[in-house]
């Protein structure tokens, strides 16, 4: 059996919130509470997946098609506006003035 955690249900959920809500890094949240990191990252998942169950429940099948669907179209999207700012980088790199 696991000893008792150290940490109340009430402070890891204060945590997670702090985590999921800040525009930090979860390592330097974790710093900040002077928690390890893995810890507050385990946390954080755990609440992610029962909070994502729950929200899954309430979507039609249609929804989450088009949920999975729009997602996908998002990451199509995301990598090919990195290939665009790769050549734009390659381009204005080639306008630039010789010796300079």
């Amino acid at each position: 059996m696991a000893p008792p955690s150290k940490y109340s249900p009430e402070f890891r959920e204060e945590a997670v919130q702090i985590a999921l809500r800040s525009s930090k890094t979860n390592s330097d949240t974790a710093r900040e509470l002077e928690l390890n990191p893995e810890t507050l990252r385990d946390w954080v998942k755990k609440y992610q997946e029962q909070h994502e169950l729950a929200a899954d429940a309430e979507l039609t099948l249609s929804e989450r098609a088009r949920l999975k669907e729009l997602e996908r179209r998002i990451c199509q999207v995301e990598m090919e506006n990195a290939f665009l700012k790769k050549c734009a980088a390659y381009f204005a790199k080639d306008r630039e003035p010789p010796g300079g």
